[in-house]
């Protein structure tokens, strides 16, 4: 008996699910995966925001702590981040600290000490940091004892040139499989094309790596796009009509538009901030800080801000201007709706757009024309996704090589654009291209070959004869806005061609030629039309807020306000976002349930064993209230 009683049980992966993390089961491959990087198998995991990554590293960090094996190194490249992910680790009674910039020799020199003695069961890290010899030293000296078990890098895309947020820094990371070969390493990222993932294979040597790849489909999120008319206009009225109160990100291309838009909303009496990289690095830190803390508030920022932002309750993802690519669009409308509840990415955009974007890659001193080549093509394929027919999650899956069915929630199937015969109107166009170039000896843009199309003699016009062409006036039947949509889709379909270099002049493309020799038809949304009835079935949607509190009762509904209340209380004293005491989710269960025992809060998603020790007689307390 006494032998028997001496044996020590190591918790299995479950265990650790619900005892630290408080959920009873695992979601899609998670289970899949924690078993293999424990068993010391390295790792690329592709998994969507909000699906659950880190767990499927924290898992594994301590299950391999507690068999002996050490520290987990996490890589992340975002100081906020792990200040809010070791936080939550302590709620959770996880041992974890960070090495960063913001602490000073003492403290950094403490931490290094714990992470000899074993005290520490996670460690994040920047990846500048790993490469320091310092660093170097310390991770030696780990290695030396068998005490360093794990290496998880976060948002691995980042170690691609063909990613959307390449990084140099990441790039040192391959010293990890050269110093210590018999690490385990896990690569972790929420978006990565064929190319990008064989480019994180080959930079991070996880040549021998299992691959886990999650489907990308995030069916809570309502995916709309829309034809820019006033951007700015049509953002209030999204944002009023669907998302009063709650919490967002509006995307801008440039910093002076990010204030610009910020201002607008604040005007319109909605609690919102700038982010971009041009302010000071404090303001900025202070900005994120309150957008994760507060309820309510939308950021208005460029692409600067949003990579590893956790906070679970974003409503609405905007973009104003078209992002460059797909995986740069899937990535940051993934940060809506990480919480599960219904959310929407919302995009305007207009042939400027694409003007602006290609100017950015075929002006880019640093970029080789390899490099050029694949942004081009990366730009074609989001601006395909903006002006398809089809379901527009069918469209995106299919980019990242998964098949699908319509959704029945995106704008294109709540409400199907009109299609229509433009075969004439395209080679309309087509053939006013080829014969300003063939009458002149150069090419014209957008704006002078449309004044040719509707018969308008500008002084311009006259100046080149062109009003003496047999295109003069052959378009008079359609507006500008009209022919800007047929030649925006003209554009997406490879017919024609913004010459950057050249005055964004148009360029005829070897695919125009079968539409004017009459051997093809050219089918094109009627972007006017949708536009108009886009809303239709959106405008009375219920807000999330309002459709979660519609489940409560009067009761349920107060108890939800006092927890919530509770919950800001505690969150000020950890200096922690509140949702990293409790989820929203969690708490509507609680406010539902009315627990009056600790037995009755056992079970409750996100009721972790030291949650339940460290908060469970004060949710008691809080639910019984009068």
């Amino acid at each position: 008996m006494s032998d028997q009683s001496a044996i020590t049980l190591i918790p299995t992966p479950l265990d650790i699910l619900g005892e630290v993390f408080g959920y009873s089961e695992f979601r899609g491959p998670q289970r899949a995966i924690v078993d293999h990087v424990i068993a010391g198998g390295d790792a690329l995991v592709l998994m969507p925001t909000g699906g659950g990554k880190s767990l499927c590293y924290q898992i594994p960090a301590i299950a391999r702590q507690n068999a002996g094996h050490g520290v987990t190194i996490v890589i992340s490249p975002l100081i906020a981040l792990m200040h809010d992910q070791v936080g939550a680790l302590h709620e959770a009674g996880v041992s974890a600290a960070f090495l960063n910039s913001t602490q000073g020799f003492e403290e950094s020199s403490a931490l290094e000490k714990q992470m000899l003695r074993g005290e520490l069961t996670l460690v994040y890290a920047a990846p500048e940091r790993l490469n320091t010899p310092r660093m170097k030293d310390l991770l030696r000296s780990l290695h030396e004892r068998g005490k360093l078990s794990l290496f998880a890098i976060d948002e691995a895309h980042c170690v691609s040139q063909w990613g959307h947020d390449f990084r140099p820094e990441y790039r040192s990371l391959s010293l990890l499989h050269e110093i210590f070969p018999d690490v385990p390493r896990m690569a972790l990222t929420a978006t990565a094309d064929a190319l990008t993932r064989q480019d994180m294979v080959e930079r991070l040597k996880l040549e021998d790596a299992r691959h886990f790849v999650s489907s990308f489909d995030r069916p809570n999120i309502r995916y709309t796009i829309v034809e820019k008319t006033d951007g700015t206009r049509q953002l209030l009225r999204f944002i009023e009509s669907e998302h009063a109160g709650e919490a967002g990100i509006v995307y801008c291309q440039s910093r002076k538009r990010v204030e610009e838009i910020a201002d607008t909303l604040q005007d319109a009496g909605i609690k919102a901030m700038a982010y971009h990289a041009g302010l000071d690095s404090a303001l900025r830190q202070q900005r994120q800080d309150r957008f994760l803390r507060e309820d309510g508030m939308v950021m208005v920022a460029t692409i600067a801000f949003g990579m590893g932002i956790d906070k679970p309750d974003v409503r609405f993802v905007a973009h104003l201007d078209m992002p460059k690519n797909i995986e740069g669009y899937y990535q940051e409308t993934g940060r809506a709706g990480r919480d599960g509840l219904p959310s929407d990415a919302w995009m305007t955009y207009g042939l400027q757009d694409v003007v602006n974007q290609r100017r950015m890659i075929d002006t880019s001193e640093a970029a080789s024309e390899e490099f050029k080549v694949v942004m081009r093509g990366k730009l074609d394929a989001l601006l395909s996704l903006a002006e398809d027919t089809r379901c527009r999650r069918v469209s995106l899956l299919h980019y990242f090589g998964e098949d699908s069915q319509p959704c029945g929630n995106c704008d294109n199937c709540l409400n199907p654009p009109a299609v229509w015969d433009a075969t004439e109107p395209a080679r309309k166009m087509l053939s006013c291209i080829y014969r300003v170039q063939q009458a002149s000896g150069i090419n014209f843009g957008a704006g002078h070959l449309m004044d040719i199309l509707r018969g308008k003699p500008t002084e311009k016009v006259v100046q080149y004869q062109h009003d003496k062409l047999s295109t003069f006036g052959i378009g008079a039947d359609l507006g500008e806005a009209q022919w800007r949509a047929v030649l925006r889709q003209l554009i997406a379909k490879n017919m024609v061609r913004v010459d950057v270099d050249a005055f964004n002049t148009l360029q005829l493309m070897p695919d125009a030629r079968q539409v004017l020799k009459g051997e093809t038809a050219v089918m094109l949304r009627e972007q006017l039309a949708a536009e108009k009835t886009s809303r239709g079935k959106k405008a009375t949607k219920t807000s999330v807020k309002g459709m979660a509190e519609a489940a409560l009762n009067a009761g349920a509904l107060e108890r939800l306000g006092r927890l919530k209340a509770w919950r800001a209380e505690v969150a000020r004293e950890h200096n922690l976002p509140a949702f990293v005491i409790f989820h929203d989710s969690t708490l509507r269960a609680l406010a539902e349930r009315a627990p009056t025992s600790m037995d009755e809060l056992e079970g409750i998603a996100g009721m972790g064993v030291k949650k339940l020790e460290a908060y469970g007689a004060e949710v008691l307390r809080v639910c019984a209230a009068a």
